[in-house]
């Protein structure tokens, strides 16, 4: 059974790094962090790099902790986030089927990734190793509350941009920011 895990777990975790490494450094025929801020802007995220950097570093280093079984229930809910966001904001129009750019990868993906937080990561883990057993309803609920919870942020982050006047106040507030104020601009 451990070695099942082990393999289900190294699945999903490899598959999200690498993912998390084309949005963060171009790698595997990834577009790299210019690129993918371009396209994230395109349906709504602004600003886009930021939000290349943040999905990108969510399932790098989701795919590691999970990989290495250290701190799973972490590990599982930045893959979770993620694939949720991306189901939520990208695939879900589309449709079911990955053929058609529908969900049906993300969500497995997701899924998986769960399935691994309420089961625990196993005996061949970094979790185990230490002692501490992270895995169980309370575990795998946590891991999924949040996920949807950084989903979600990303998602209100999208419909805030979206408001007229929103980016000139937040460009406003940023150049607050950089000046050393650490009062918000009205």
């Amino acid at each position: 059974m451990a070695f099942g895990i082990l393999i289900l777990r190294l699945a999903i975790a490899l598959v999200a790094a690498a993912h998390g490494t084309q949005k963060l450094f171009g790698w595997f025929s990834g577009g790299g962090l210019e690129a993918t801020g371009r396209s994230l802007e395109e349906i709504g995220l602004r600003p886009g790099r930021l939000h290349a950097i943040l999905a990108g570093s969510a399932e790098m280093v989701g795919g590691v902790l999970l990989a290495t079984g250290l701190l799973t229930p972490l590990g599982v809910a930045a893959i979770v986030g993620v694939m949720a966001g991306a189901v939520g904001l990208v695939h879900l129009r589309n449709g079911f089927f990955a053929h058609s750019g529908g969900y049906e990868y993300p969500l497995l993906l997701g899924i998986a990734a769960l399935a691994v937080g309420f089961g625990g990561p196993g005996a061949w883990s970094l979790d185990h190793v230490i002692g501490w057993s992270l895995s169980g309803l309370t575990w795998g609920l946590g891991a999924l509350a949040l996920g949807l919870v950084g989903a979600d942020a990303v998602v209100l982050t999208r419909w805030l941009s979206s408001r007229p006047g929103t980016r000139a106040k937040v460009a406003k507030v940023v150049r607050f920011e950089r000046r050393g104020h650490r009062r918000l601009a009205a």
